[in-house]
């Protein structure tokens, strides 16, 4: 039998090979803590806005699908951080491989206490021979010692070494991972992050909202000194042609005064 010819479900059956609008696309299980949610939202937010000139997409806690087999057996499970690069920009609900024609070429996994087993095991198998996913990397929010990269050489997956500065870098994305100990969304912890290899953070939606208002800020206060600025040079100008003015007038009624004695003045 084809794998087209293949029954999902009965009675009723998704033709194969089915489209991302025929597939699943929620499970329904959440994500496990806030922090592991926020975790994602600084790794997949500003790597979107990074990569938003470029032909590439970023996906969090979303399914892939790598193969036919994995949904008749309604294996559904996605990375909680990916990127795919040389793609068109755009909506998905799911990623699926026969359609993008492609899979990730970097994965991040958050680690937990249920899940940290099979990120290690099962699903860097999957990765590494299933999706052929380039970069891979996992990081655990409540333990910061406990993160690692991996780079896809020859079909495997070889241990990625820390750089000088602690780093962990992705040669497809051009950046670096590093852990940035602060506070997000009023959560103070060690966070995984972004950065260019300068070392500067690919800041999130809030920092970028705090530079605006910083820059706004600034804009304000320098068109406000602009302002006093021409007001203090309006009033200058404004005495200035008073005193002119004054002396002007000074010199007719000395003019008058020299005529009134028979003296005529100076042109």
């Amino acid at each position: 039998m084809s794998a087209s010819q293949i029954a999902l479900t009965e009675p009723t059956e998704i033709p194969l090979p089915p489209t991302q609008d025929e597939l699943p696309c929620d499970d329904g299980v959440p994500m496990e803590t806030l922090r592991h949610k926020l975790q994602m939202d600084l790794l997949v937010d500003p790597l979107w806005t990074w990569l938003k000139d470029r032909d590439a997409f970023v996906g969090g806690n979303m399914f892939v699908y790598y193969s036919l087999a994995q949904v008749r057996d309604r294996d559904f499970k996605g990375p909680d951080v990916f990127a795919v690069l040389d793609v068109p920009r755009g909506e998905r609900k799911s990623w699926v491989l026969w359609e993008e024609g492609k899979g990730p070429d970097v994965v991040i996994e958050l680690l937990s206490t249920s899940t940290a087993k099979q990120d290690k095991t099962q699903k860097k198998q999957i990765y590494q021979n299933q999706m052929r996913v380039t970069e891979y990397f996992w990081y655990d929010p409540y333990n910061p010692e406990d993160w690692a990269g991996f780079v896809l050489t020859k079909g495997v997956y070889e241990p990625l070494a820390a750089d000088e500065q602690g780093r962990l870098l992705s040669q497809k994305l051009g950046l670096a991972l590093v852990r940035w100990s602060g506070q997000y969304r009023d959560v103070e912890t060690v966070w995984l992050r972004w950065a260019t290899l300068d070392g500067e953070l690919l800041p999130s939606k809030d920092e970028l909202a705090e530079t605006e208002h910083q820059r706004a800020e600034t804009e304000r206060q320098r068109a406000e000194t602009e302002r006093e600025r021409a007001e203090t040079e309006r009033e200058r100008a404004e005495t200035e042609r008073e005193r002119a003015e004054r002396a002007e007038q000074r010199a007719q009624e000395l003019a008058e005064q020299l005529r009134a004695i028979g003296i005529e003045p100076n042109p």
